[in-house]
Protein backbone atom coordinates (compact mmCIF):
# COMPACT_ATOMS: atom_id res chain seq x y z
CA UNK A 1 0.00 0.00 0.00
CA UNK A 2 1.28 3.23 -0.97
CA UNK A 3 1.29 6.14 1.69
CA UNK A 4 -1.04 9.12 1.12
CA UNK A 5 0.06 12.73 -0.36
CA UNK A 6 0.85 14.95 2.47
CA UNK A 7 -1.10 17.46 0.61
CA UNK A 8 -4.27 15.62 -0.25
CA UNK A 9 -4.82 13.26 2.39
CA UNK A 10 -7.02 15.20 4.55
CA UNK A 11 -9.19 16.75 1.35
CA UNK A 12 -8.88 17.26 -2.27
CA UNK A 13 -5.95 19.96 -2.26
CA UNK A 14 -5.27 22.50 -5.65
CA UNK A 15 -3.01 24.91 -6.34
CA UNK A 16 -2.76 28.25 -7.90
CA UNK A 17 0.53 29.34 -9.52
CA UNK A 18 0.77 33.16 -9.97
CA UNK A 19 3.06 33.48 -13.61
CA UNK A 20 1.22 36.48 -14.62
CA UNK A 21 3.90 39.27 -14.02
CA UNK A 22 6.30 40.51 -16.91
CA UNK A 23 9.93 39.79 -14.88
CA UNK A 24 11.63 42.90 -16.64
CA UNK A 25 14.22 42.44 -13.61
CA UNK A 26 15.57 39.50 -14.24
CA UNK A 27 17.12 40.89 -17.40
CA UNK A 28 15.67 37.48 -19.49
CA UNK A 29 14.17 37.73 -23.23
CA UNK A 30 10.97 36.59 -21.96
CA UNK A 31 9.07 37.00 -18.87
CA UNK A 32 11.01 35.13 -16.27
CA UNK A 33 8.40 32.42 -15.18
CA UNK A 34 9.22 30.90 -18.79
CA UNK A 35 12.64 31.54 -19.44
CA UNK A 36 15.15 28.71 -18.58
CA UNK A 37 16.51 28.08 -15.21
CA UNK A 38 18.58 24.51 -14.65
CA UNK A 39 17.15 22.82 -17.87
CA UNK A 40 13.47 23.53 -17.78
CA UNK A 41 11.41 27.00 -17.56
CA UNK A 42 10.99 28.51 -14.54
CA UNK A 43 6.95 27.50 -13.84
CA UNK A 44 7.55 24.11 -14.35
CA UNK A 45 10.18 23.36 -11.56
CA UNK A 46 7.06 24.25 -8.95
CA UNK A 47 4.39 22.94 -11.48
CA UNK A 48 6.18 19.17 -10.99
CA UNK A 49 6.57 19.51 -7.61
CA UNK A 50 3.17 19.97 -6.32
CA UNK A 51 1.96 17.77 -8.95
CA UNK A 52 4.19 14.96 -7.31
CA UNK A 53 2.47 16.16 -3.68
CA UNK A 54 -0.67 15.41 -5.58
CA UNK A 55 -2.06 18.48 -6.00
CA UNK A 56 -4.88 19.02 -8.75
CA UNK A 57 -6.04 20.77 -10.60
CA UNK A 58 -3.51 23.52 -10.78
CA UNK A 59 -4.43 27.11 -12.00
CA UNK A 60 -1.78 28.53 -13.49
CA UNK A 61 -2.32 32.64 -13.81
CA UNK A 62 -0.36 33.88 -17.10
CA UNK A 63 0.06 37.11 -18.44
CA UNK A 64 -2.52 38.08 -21.73
CA UNK A 65 -1.13 36.44 -25.02
CA UNK A 66 1.23 34.20 -23.39
CA UNK A 67 -0.87 30.81 -24.33
CA UNK A 68 1.27 29.20 -26.65
CA UNK A 69 4.40 29.80 -24.39
CA UNK A 70 2.69 28.52 -21.68
CA UNK A 71 1.36 25.62 -22.86
CA UNK A 72 4.57 24.55 -24.25
CA UNK A 73 6.50 25.48 -21.00
CA UNK A 74 4.13 22.97 -19.17
CA UNK A 75 3.12 20.22 -21.04
CA UNK A 76 2.38 16.89 -20.14
CA UNK A 77 2.41 18.22 -15.92
CA UNK A 78 -0.95 17.03 -15.14
CA UNK A 79 -3.73 18.54 -13.90
CA UNK A 80 -2.56 21.88 -15.15
CA UNK A 81 -5.22 24.76 -16.47
CA UNK A 82 -4.95 27.75 -17.90
CA UNK A 83 -6.55 31.67 -17.06
CA UNK A 84 -5.48 34.90 -17.87
CA UNK A 85 -4.08 37.00 -14.99
CA UNK A 86 -4.95 41.20 -13.87
CA UNK A 87 -3.06 44.22 -13.72
CA UNK A 88 -1.58 43.10 -10.06
CA UNK A 89 -0.70 39.82 -8.33
CA UNK A 90 -4.10 39.92 -6.33
CA UNK A 91 -6.14 40.50 -9.23
CA UNK A 92 -4.67 37.28 -10.67
CA UNK A 93 -5.40 35.33 -7.94
CA UNK A 94 -8.70 36.36 -7.39
CA UNK A 95 -9.02 35.13 -11.18
CA UNK A 96 -7.60 32.01 -10.77
CA UNK A 97 -10.24 31.17 -7.24
CA UNK A 98 -12.92 31.93 -9.26
CA UNK A 99 -11.63 29.60 -11.53
CA UNK A 100 -11.02 26.83 -8.88
CA UNK A 101 -14.53 27.29 -7.75
CA UNK A 102 -16.46 25.33 -10.13
CA UNK A 103 -13.65 22.32 -8.70
CA UNK A 104 -14.43 23.62 -5.06
CA UNK A 105 -11.34 22.07 -3.57
CA UNK A 106 -11.00 21.86 0.49
CA UNK A 107 -7.86 23.50 0.29
CA UNK A 108 -5.49 25.51 -2.01
CA UNK A 109 -2.18 26.64 -2.23
CA UNK A 110 -0.99 29.95 -3.42
CA UNK A 111 2.42 29.66 -4.61
CA UNK A 112 4.70 32.05 -7.14
CA UNK A 113 6.44 30.78 -10.05
CA UNK A 114 9.47 32.77 -9.29
CA UNK A 115 9.90 30.50 -6.76
CA UNK A 116 11.22 27.12 -8.59
CA UNK A 117 12.47 25.26 -5.92
CA UNK A 118 9.17 23.99 -3.66
CA UNK A 119 10.74 21.24 -1.14
CA UNK A 120 8.15 18.57 -0.47
CA UNK A 121 8.72 19.19 3.38
CA UNK A 122 7.19 22.39 3.11
CA UNK A 123 3.78 21.35 1.59
CA UNK A 124 3.78 18.48 4.09
CA UNK A 125 3.82 21.16 6.90
CA UNK A 126 1.45 23.41 5.51
CA UNK A 127 -0.77 20.42 5.00
CA UNK A 128 -0.10 19.59 8.64
CA UNK A 129 -0.92 23.07 10.38
CA UNK A 130 -4.37 23.37 8.32
CA UNK A 131 -5.57 20.35 10.37
CA UNK A 132 -5.57 22.92 12.95
CA UNK A 133 -5.23 26.46 11.33
CA UNK A 134 -7.30 28.71 9.19
CA UNK A 135 -4.09 29.51 6.94
CA UNK A 136 -0.74 29.07 7.04
CA UNK A 137 2.43 30.68 5.77
CA UNK A 138 5.77 29.46 5.47
CA UNK A 139 8.78 32.07 6.73
CA UNK A 140 12.18 32.38 7.59
CA UNK A 141 13.60 33.75 10.38
CA UNK A 142 16.02 37.35 9.86
CA UNK A 143 19.67 36.46 10.58
CA UNK A 144 20.91 40.24 9.88
CA UNK A 145 20.49 43.59 11.78
CA UNK A 146 17.57 45.49 10.48
CA UNK A 147 17.33 49.55 10.45
CA UNK A 148 14.73 51.69 9.38
CA UNK A 149 16.38 53.66 6.34
CA UNK A 150 15.96 57.96 6.70
CA UNK A 151 16.84 58.54 3.03
CA UNK A 152 20.78 58.07 2.40
CA UNK A 153 20.99 57.26 6.28
CA UNK A 154 20.47 55.11 9.11
CA UNK A 155 17.09 55.15 11.58
CA UNK A 156 15.99 53.68 13.92
CA UNK A 157 17.47 50.01 14.42
CA UNK A 158 14.16 47.22 13.34
CA UNK A 159 13.70 44.68 15.99
CA UNK A 160 14.46 41.15 13.97
CA UNK A 161 13.40 38.67 16.16
CA UNK A 162 9.82 39.75 15.50
CA UNK A 163 10.27 39.82 12.16
CA UNK A 164 10.40 37.02 9.43
CA UNK A 165 10.75 36.73 5.45
CA UNK A 166 7.57 35.41 3.88
CA UNK A 167 7.27 32.86 1.02
CA UNK A 168 5.09 30.74 -0.71
CA UNK A 169 3.32 29.02 -1.18
CA UNK A 170 0.53 29.93 1.08
CA UNK A 171 -2.12 27.46 2.33
CA UNK A 172 -5.63 27.82 3.05
CA UNK A 173 -9.43 26.80 3.51
CA UNK A 174 -10.38 27.07 -0.27
CA UNK A 175 -14.06 28.67 0.44
CA UNK A 176 -12.26 30.95 3.29
CA UNK A 177 -9.57 32.72 0.69
CA UNK A 178 -12.41 32.91 -1.55
CA UNK A 179 -14.52 34.86 0.49
CA UNK A 180 -11.63 37.04 1.75
CA UNK A 181 -10.78 38.09 -1.72
CA UNK A 182 -14.69 38.40 -2.60
CA UNK A 183 -14.58 40.74 0.37
CA UNK A 184 -11.53 42.79 0.00
CA UNK A 185 -11.97 46.55 -0.72
CA UNK A 186 -9.61 49.27 -1.86
CA UNK A 187 -6.79 48.72 -4.42
CA UNK A 188 -6.12 45.09 -5.10
CA UNK A 189 -2.28 45.91 -4.00
CA UNK A 190 -1.78 42.89 -1.05
CA UNK A 191 1.84 41.98 -1.52
CA UNK A 192 0.31 38.15 -0.74
CA UNK A 193 -2.25 36.51 0.21
CA UNK A 194 -1.77 36.49 3.80
CA UNK A 195 -2.65 39.82 3.89
CA UNK A 196 -5.62 39.26 2.25
CA UNK A 197 -6.87 35.85 4.54
CA UNK A 198 -5.61 38.61 7.97
CA UNK A 199 -8.07 41.45 6.50
CA UNK A 200 -10.78 39.10 6.81
CA UNK A 201 -10.34 37.89 10.06
CA UNK A 202 -8.39 35.42 9.47
CA UNK A 203 -6.08 34.30 11.76
CA UNK A 204 -2.46 32.79 10.00
CA UNK A 205 -0.35 30.42 11.27
CA UNK A 206 3.82 30.36 10.69
CA UNK A 207 5.25 27.26 9.92
CA UNK A 208 9.30 26.61 8.50
CA UNK A 209 10.21 27.70 5.49
CA UNK A 210 13.23 26.94 3.23
CA UNK A 211 15.99 28.42 1.71
CA UNK A 212 14.82 26.46 -1.67
CA UNK A 213 12.14 28.76 -2.18
CA UNK A 214 14.72 31.61 -3.20
CA UNK A 215 12.59 34.15 -5.17
CA UNK A 216 14.68 34.83 -8.62
CA UNK A 217 14.37 38.36 -8.81
CA UNK A 218 17.39 39.68 -10.67
CA UNK A 219 19.84 38.51 -13.89
CA UNK A 220 22.26 36.81 -11.37
CA UNK A 221 19.15 34.67 -10.33
CA UNK A 222 19.67 33.04 -13.91
CA UNK A 223 23.28 32.84 -14.04
CA UNK A 224 24.71 29.41 -14.61
CA UNK A 225 25.58 27.81 -11.37
CA UNK A 226 28.92 26.19 -11.17
CA UNK A 227 29.69 22.76 -9.80
CA UNK A 228 32.90 23.69 -7.43
CA UNK A 229 34.93 20.21 -8.47
CA UNK A 230 34.24 19.26 -12.12
CA UNK A 231 35.75 15.95 -14.05
CA UNK A 232 36.86 14.96 -17.11
CA UNK A 233 38.18 11.53 -18.97
CA UNK A 234 40.53 11.32 -22.04
CA UNK A 235 41.99 8.25 -24.36
CA UNK A 236 43.94 8.39 -27.69
CA UNK A 237 45.66 5.72 -29.49
CA UNK A 238 48.48 6.81 -31.87
CA UNK A 239 50.24 4.45 -34.32
CA UNK A 240 53.74 3.31 -33.95
CA UNK A 241 55.62 4.11 -37.28
CA UNK A 242 59.47 4.65 -38.67
CA UNK A 243 61.05 7.94 -38.92
CA UNK A 244 58.93 9.80 -36.70
CA UNK A 245 60.05 11.38 -33.29
CA UNK A 246 58.60 9.93 -30.34
CA UNK A 247 56.87 12.79 -27.42
CA UNK A 248 54.96 11.81 -24.71
CA UNK A 249 53.91 14.52 -21.89
CA UNK A 250 55.78 16.71 -23.85
CA UNK A 251 59.13 15.14 -23.51
CA UNK A 252 61.05 14.33 -26.51
CA UNK A 253 62.20 10.15 -25.90
CA UNK A 254 64.89 8.58 -27.68
CA UNK A 255 63.43 5.18 -29.37
CA UNK A 256 63.88 3.43 -32.74
CA UNK A 257 60.08 4.50 -33.81
CA UNK A 258 57.98 7.56 -33.27
CA UNK A 259 54.44 8.42 -32.83
CA UNK A 260 52.66 9.23 -36.21
CA UNK A 261 49.55 11.90 -36.50
CA UNK A 262 49.34 15.20 -37.94
CA UNK A 263 50.39 17.02 -35.40
CA UNK A 264 53.41 15.44 -32.89
CA UNK A 265 51.13 12.86 -31.90
CA UNK A 266 51.75 13.40 -28.66
CA UNK A 267 48.92 10.50 -27.56
CA UNK A 268 49.72 11.35 -23.45
CA UNK A 269 48.91 15.65 -23.76
CA UNK A 270 46.17 14.77 -26.73
CA UNK A 271 44.48 12.17 -23.78
CA UNK A 272 44.82 15.33 -21.37
CA UNK A 273 43.51 18.01 -23.31
CA UNK A 274 40.35 16.05 -23.81
CA UNK A 275 40.02 15.48 -19.95
CA UNK A 276 39.84 18.89 -19.64
CA UNK A 277 37.93 19.83 -22.44
CA UNK A 278 35.33 17.10 -21.17
CA UNK A 279 35.60 18.49 -17.80
CA UNK A 280 33.89 22.00 -18.82
CA UNK A 281 31.68 20.69 -21.88
CA UNK A 282 33.90 22.02 -24.44
CA UNK A 283 33.97 19.04 -27.16
CA UNK A 284 37.16 17.02 -28.15
CA UNK A 285 39.98 17.99 -29.43
CA UNK A 286 39.58 17.27 -32.96
CA UNK A 287 36.95 20.12 -32.56
CA UNK A 288 39.32 22.68 -31.40
CA UNK A 289 42.27 21.29 -33.92
CA UNK A 290 40.79 19.77 -36.73
CA UNK A 291 43.29 17.12 -38.40
CA UNK A 292 43.04 18.09 -41.76
CA UNK A 293 43.58 21.88 -40.88
CA UNK A 294 47.42 22.38 -42.40
CA UNK A 295 48.23 24.41 -39.46
CA UNK A 296 48.16 22.13 -37.02
CA UNK A 297 50.80 19.46 -39.09
CA UNK A 298 53.21 18.71 -37.57
CA UNK A 299 52.53 21.10 -34.37
CA UNK A 300 53.48 20.68 -31.01
CA UNK A 301 51.08 19.22 -28.98
CA UNK A 302 51.57 21.77 -25.88
CA UNK A 303 49.97 24.21 -27.56
CA UNK A 304 46.46 21.95 -27.86
CA UNK A 305 47.10 21.86 -24.05
CA UNK A 306 47.79 25.37 -22.99
CA UNK A 307 44.37 26.15 -25.43
CA UNK A 308 42.78 23.37 -23.21
CA UNK A 309 43.91 25.38 -20.14
CA UNK A 310 43.00 28.27 -21.06
CA UNK A 311 39.25 27.16 -21.94
CA UNK A 312 39.03 26.24 -18.49
CA UNK A 313 40.26 28.88 -16.93
CA UNK A 314 38.25 31.27 -18.78
CA UNK A 315 35.53 29.08 -17.77
CA UNK A 316 36.39 30.07 -14.30
CA UNK A 317 38.28 26.62 -13.06
CA UNK A 318 41.93 25.30 -12.42
CA UNK A 319 43.57 22.27 -12.43
CA UNK A 320 43.14 20.51 -8.78
CA UNK A 321 45.29 17.58 -10.59
CA UNK A 322 45.67 15.42 -13.28
CA UNK A 323 46.03 11.21 -13.78
CA UNK A 324 47.67 10.13 -16.85
CA UNK A 325 47.92 6.44 -17.70
CA UNK A 326 50.12 5.56 -20.71
CA UNK A 327 49.87 2.00 -21.94
CA UNK A 328 52.49 0.59 -24.10
CA UNK A 329 55.14 -2.17 -24.32
CA UNK A 330 57.91 0.33 -25.29
CA UNK A 331 59.57 2.73 -24.16
CA UNK A 332 60.01 2.24 -20.40
CA UNK A 333 58.09 5.16 -19.14
CA UNK A 334 59.86 5.38 -15.47
CA UNK A 335 63.17 6.87 -16.46
CA UNK A 336 61.33 9.80 -18.19
CA UNK A 337 58.44 9.76 -15.54
CA UNK A 338 59.62 12.46 -13.58
CA UNK A 339 60.69 15.18 -16.11
CA UNK A 340 57.28 14.15 -17.92
CA UNK A 341 55.55 15.36 -14.55
CA UNK A 342 57.25 18.68 -14.44
CA UNK A 343 56.59 19.61 -18.11
CA UNK A 344 53.09 18.85 -17.83
CA UNK A 345 53.35 20.97 -14.10
CA UNK A 346 54.97 23.65 -16.34
CA UNK A 347 52.33 23.76 -19.00
CA UNK A 348 49.02 22.98 -16.59
CA UNK A 349 50.50 25.72 -14.33
CA UNK A 350 49.64 23.71 -11.63
CA UNK A 351 52.51 21.98 -8.69
CA UNK A 352 54.24 18.84 -9.54
CA UNK A 353 52.82 16.95 -6.82
CA UNK A 354 49.23 17.62 -8.70
CA UNK A 355 50.29 15.38 -11.66
CA UNK A 356 50.34 11.60 -11.79
CA UNK A 357 52.04 9.97 -14.76
CA UNK A 358 51.60 5.80 -14.75
CA UNK A 359 52.38 3.53 -16.98
CA UNK A 360 51.36 -0.03 -17.87
CA UNK A 361 51.27 -2.97 -20.29
CA UNK A 362 48.68 -4.84 -21.46
CA UNK A 363 50.74 -8.42 -21.25
CA UNK A 364 51.35 -8.53 -24.88
CA UNK A 365 47.62 -8.44 -25.46
CA UNK A 366 46.49 -5.95 -29.05
CA UNK A 367 47.56 -3.74 -30.71
CA UNK A 368 49.77 -2.00 -28.05
CA UNK A 369 50.82 -5.60 -26.57
CA UNK A 370 52.04 -5.87 -30.18
CA UNK A 371 53.98 -3.00 -30.12
CA UNK A 372 51.62 -1.51 -32.88
CA UNK A 373 50.96 1.65 -31.03
CA UNK A 374 50.73 4.03 -27.92
CA UNK A 375 47.36 4.50 -26.09
CA UNK A 376 47.05 6.97 -23.10
CA UNK A 377 43.94 7.50 -20.81
CA UNK A 378 44.08 10.88 -18.79
CA UNK A 379 41.72 12.15 -15.67
CA UNK A 380 41.34 15.87 -14.88
CA UNK A 381 39.91 17.20 -11.70
CA UNK A 382 38.96 20.73 -12.10
CA UNK A 383 38.42 23.25 -9.06
CA UNK A 384 35.99 26.27 -9.28
CA UNK A 385 37.99 29.48 -8.61
CA UNK A 386 36.65 31.19 -5.85
CA UNK A 387 36.40 34.96 -6.82
CA UNK A 388 36.30 38.17 -4.52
Amino acid sequence: MTAANPATSNGRTAAVIVAAGQGLRAGQPLPKQFALWRGKPVVRHSAEALAAAGVSPIVVAIPAGADEIAAGALQGVPGVQFVTGGATRQESVRIALEALARAAPDRVLIHDAARPMLPSSVIERLSQALDQAEAAIPVLPVVDSLAHAEGDTMGIPAPREQLRRVQTPQAFHFAAILAAHRAWSGPASAGDDAQVAQAAGLTVTLVDGDELLHKLTFAADFAPVLAPVRVGSGYDVHRLAEGEELWLCGVKIDHPRGLAGHSDADVAIHALVDAILGAIGAGDIGSHFPPNDARWRGASSEQFLQHAVKLATEAGYRIGNVDLTIVCEAPRIGPHREAMRARLAELLGTEVSAVSVKATTTERLGFTGRGEGIAAQAMATLLLVQRG
